[in-house]
């Protein structure tokens, strides 16, 4: 028989059909490939930054609606578990297709995001909130399964790298953007820039993005090599051979565990983008911009790592050498890390160089982690890649929900300072010249305490005054209100300081435990361990593809 020169007779849509028919009949050139790579990187990151900016100004969100910060805690909580149901449904890409999801998912965030500055009341604002986080439960699953299917398994922890960027750099988008705007930009301002930037973004993939037919994209491509023969056997391949019992095939260990093993070893990711700021505020006394900016260097060094590691794992054709260091590294700047929470003397370069150090091992751990994954549901069944991923995304957001629950309940100073810390602070900067006068004359003002305000005795107010004198008596007068907050929450927000760092410290354990837990894992992966013996795999594989070609190119 002889090799058709194309895969597929998929016919040409027209310019509106193109807005919904997107699949492709044959394997894209490489500078269509990298187009539509690029487009998924980049609806990833804008997507992730209209997720995390809720986060980097999230104590002008509390105040505005009057939120404590249980209820905002909530907002993280509630918001996992429906985008973790959300991952759920975005199996289903499997036999819907990817590209919509992620199109058309893009242009509801934004549209969501453009609308919160406007939500009445916190319960509004948490509904919408949900229906933000429902659509990232859906495109985080159909986005990796774009990259898989766009990139052979030689090439897909550069890919994966580069899809993992899109958390990472949508992080660094959200503190660069509010460190530098937000000494002149509401909270508002912050949300609304975001949603004009994901609309930009929209357009860009209703024009651009496409995504292979089902029939090529279930397959396993081991390298570009296989371009030809994998367009073949698609000719002959029935549309929904491969669509049954993929539930069953990825819940079995080697799917749950890693994935499980990566959501735990990610636990100190999930702190860092909720609770970086309210940290740093809390133990350091650091503002949202000065947070923001400190997180700045976490996030670039993650995101150079990232694309390192990837291009490192595809030259030497191994990932899980890289995931093992990686974890080792982070287990021990995590350590660092934790260790400094009791040392409120720490300088800011101390911590920016540390976490110069955190991303590069987290970069070093995930881009090879996710391909080794994706390589790991394909060797069960490559059509199956959607439900596996959306396998990890529920097991994920269930992780992220059930940390952000019990992050309050080992943490308890995090709720008063969170909640009154930045008003007792405010407070007790106005009144302190008027709590100096009081606490120069304790016995005096104990006295005026005991009796309301206008039914103080005429010798005790005359003794007042000729004591302490008119002046400093008003100025005591006029503090009563930052005087009466202090009274109300001082005592416990002094308290809050005081225990934070200590618990602050056994929460960053925690999260050391996670990546001590993500270790053994990495055995249970898919690949080899030499790049020797992965190199010698390459290549027989390329000959067992150069003699299958050649049967098919022989006339019957």
């Amino acid at each position: 028989m002889s090799v058709p020169s194309s895969a597929l007779d998929v016919p040409t849509p027209g310019v509106v059909a193109a807005l919904w028919h997107r699949e492709l009949g044959s394997y894209p050139r490489p500078a269509r490939r990298y187009t539509y790579l690029g487009i998924v990187v980049v609806t990833t990151v804008v997507l992730y930054y209209l997720l995390y900016i809720q986060y980097a100004v999230a104590t002008s969100i509390m105040a505005h609606y009057d939120m404590t910060f249980g209820y905002f805690i909530m907002l993280s909580v509630v918001g996992n578990a429906v985008g973790a149901f959300a991952s759920l449904v975005a199996g289903l890409a499997d036999r819907w297709g990817r590209a919509n999801l992620v199109v058309y998912g893009v242009l509801l965030a934004a549209v969501l995001v453009l609308f919160l500055p406007n939500a009445p009341d916190k319960t509004t604002y948490l509904v919408l909130f949900c229906a933000l986080y429902f659509i990232e439960g859906i495109v985080l699953v159909a986005t990796p399964a774009l990259i898989r299917d766009f990139s052979p398994q030689l090439g897909r922890a550069t890919a994966m790298g580069s899809w993992t960027m899109g958390p990472i750099v949508g992080s660094l988008v959200v503190t660069t953007v509010t460190s530098a705007t937000l000494d002149t930009a509401t909270w508002q301002d912050e949300l609304r820039y975001a949603g004009v930037a994901a609309l930009v973004v929209f357009v860009v993939a209703l024009f651009g993005l496409r995504e292979l037919s089902p029939r090529l994209r279930d397959q396993v491509m081991v390298s570009l090599h296989d371009r030809a023969l994998i367009e073949a056997r698609a000719r002959g391949t029935a549309p929904e051979a491969s669509t049954s019992g993929h539930w069953r095939q990825m819940l079995r260990p080697g799917i749950l565990g890693p994935a499980f093993a990566i959501s735990v070893y990610l636990l100190f990711y999930y702190a860092a983008v909720g609770n970086l700021v309210i940290y740093y505020s809390a133990v350091y006394g650091y503002s949202e911009q000065r947070g923001n900016a400190l997180g700045n260097w976490y996030w670039a060094a993650s995101a150079l790592a990232l694309i390192a590691a990837g291009v490192s794992s595809d030259r030497l054709k191994v990932r899980k050498p890289f995931m093992i260091v990686g974890g080792v590294g982070s287990v021990a700047c995590t350590a660092v890390f934790a260790s400094l929470a009791t040392r409120p003397e720490t300088g800011y370069y101390t911590f920016a160089w540390l976490f110069v150090a955190m991303g590069l091992f987290s970069g070093l751990t995930y881009a090879p982690w996710m391909a080794a994954f994706t390589e790991t549901v394909e060797r069960h069944n490559p059509a199956a890649t959607a439900t596996g991923l959306a396998v990890w995304g529920w097991i994920l957001r269930v992780v992220v929900a059930v940390s952000a629950a019990f992050l309050p309940v080992a943490v308890t100073s995090v709720t008063p300072i969170a909640e009154h810390g930045h008003e007792v602070q405010i407070a007790q900067a106005e009144a302190g010249p008027a709590l100096a006068v009081v606490h120069a004359h304790p016995q005096l003002f104990a006295e005026l305490a005991e009796h309301p305000p206008g039914q103080i005795p005429p010798e005790l107010q005359a003794r007042a005054v000729e004591e302490v004198g008119p002046a400093d008596l008003a100025l005591v007068q006029k503090a009563q209100p930052q005087i009466e907050v202090l009274k109300a929450y001082g005592s416990e927000v002094s308290k809050a300081s005081k225990e934070g760092p200590s618990q602050w410290r056994g929460w960053w354990f925690v999260c050391m435990g996670g990546q001590v837990l993500f270790l053994p894992f990495v055995f249970a992966m898919k690949g080899r361990w030499s790049p020797r013996r992965a190199r010698e795999d390459a290549e027989a594989h390329q000959q067992a593809v150069d003699r299958e070609m050649s049967r098919m190119k022989q006339p019957v």
